[in-house]
C-alpha cells in the first residue's frame, strides 16, 4: 500500500513540475484485475477456505464491490490509450480509479 501512495505522490509532483512543458502524469489504479497471479490467489484462497473459487471471488475478493467481477486487462490498457490521448490533455495529477465502485464505499 505505501509503494503505491509513493507512486500517487511522485505523479502529482510530475504533474506539477512539468505542466508547463505540456507533461501529463496520472495513475491507473484497478481493483482485482483477471490475471495469472490474481486466479492463482483465488485457486490459493479457496483451498485455505474449502470452498469454490466462485465463493472466493463473491464471498471474498468482491464481497464490497458494487460490480461483482474481475476487472478485464483489457480496460485498464484502454484507460492508458485513453489518458494517451488527445482528449486527455487536461487531464493531470488525476487517479483514474477501475475497482468496480469499491472505493465509492
Amino acid at each position: 500500500m505505501s509503494a503505491k501512495h509513493g507512486l500517487e505522490g511522485l505523479s502529482k509532483v510530475i504533474a506539477l513540475e512539468g505542466a508547463e512543458r505540456g507533461v501529463t502524469s496520472n495513475c491507473i489504479n484497478p481493483g482485482y484485475v483477471r490475471t495469472p497471479l490474481v486466479e492463482k490467489q483465488m485457486a490459493d484462497q479457496a483451498a485455505a477456505h474449502g470452498i469454490s473459487q466462485d465463493e472466493v471471488l463473491s464471498k471474498i475478493m468482491l464481497a464490497s464491490s458494487p460490480v461483482k467481477r474481475l476487472v478485464d486487462p483489457d480496460e485498464v490498457a484502454n484507460a492508458a490509450v485513453f489518458l494517451c490521448s488527445p482528449g486527455s490533455e487536461s487531464i493531470t495529477g488525476s487517479d483514474l480509479v477501475l475497482d468496480g465502485g469499491w472505493g465509492a464505499r
